[in-house]
């Protein structure tokens, strides 16, 4: 069955959210509105993610902004899907993320966008198989599936998702703060999650690839995976 969220029909860029756009433009730093000005498709952000070295947290667990990530130089994947969102929406993409919530409660969340009638992704992941969607997909249930196979580990499987329109959060600086903003994570936990079942034969059969792969590669990215040529 395919899922409608309420800010559906405003997913698509155009000019819609203006008044918050300009509001926010001034506040950004000479650094950070270079970026902004230098990438300014969901496939140019894609690349600037994917060069951004992943923010592992060794110093304990942060949850920073667009003006963190430029700060501090990494992101992992909440932040680099907040920084998507700061910088495509000046660009009058919505802000909507997407959480792919797994059995193992390591959830991944990714910046959703529409193009053309289709829905695709921005994200920033420590797997191969993580990153961001090209806009390929009729439905938000498609695109989720999408994440389905390359999500599969020792403890990982997809277990549903849902649909956050940051804008939705006005009392959470999420572009710009200096200070982590956990009240993001929180709404993205309580928020309403559609179920996606998946079959426990297949999840078994990309549990033992996934397995086979790695005993014959210890190290390095897992990529045996289909589909990629949906992945933007």
């Amino acid at each position: 069955m395919a899922h409608t969220v309420k800010v559906a029909k405003s997913a698509t860029r155009s000019s819609s959210g203006l008044d918050c756009v300009s509001e926010t433009r001034h506040r950004f730093l000479p650094k950070e509105w270079s970026i902004v000005r230098q990438y300014r498709t969901p496939k140019q952000v894609q690349d600037f993610l994917r060069r951004l070295p992943y923010n592992w947290e060794k110093n304990g667990e942060t949850l920073r902004t667009f003006r963190g990530v430029v700060q501090h130089g990494s992101a992992h994947c909440l932040e680099a899907a907040l920084t998507a969102a700061t910088i495509l929406e000046q660009h009058g993409y919505p802000p909507l993320l997407m959480d792919l919530e797994s059995r193992d409660k390591l959830d991944h969340v990714v910046l959703l966008f529409r193009q053309h009638g289709r829905w695709g992704t921005v994200a920033r992941s420590r797997d191969f198989g993580l990153h961001g969607r090209k806009p390929a997909f009729r439905t938000l249930r498609s695109l989720a599936m999408s994440y389905v196979d390359p999500y599969v580990d020792n403890t990982a499987r997809v277990k549903g998702y849902g649909v956050l329109d940051l804008r939705t959060l006005p009392r959470c600086d999420w572009r710009l703060s200096r200070r982590n903003v956990w009240a993001v994570e929180r709404r993205l936990i309580e928020m309403p999650h559609w179920k996606l079942n998946t079959s426990d034969r297949r999840h078994q059969l990309m549990l033992r690839q996934y397995r086979a792969f790695r005993r014959k590669h210890p190290q390095g990215p897992v990529t045996f995976y289909q589909g990629q040529d949906r992945w933007l």
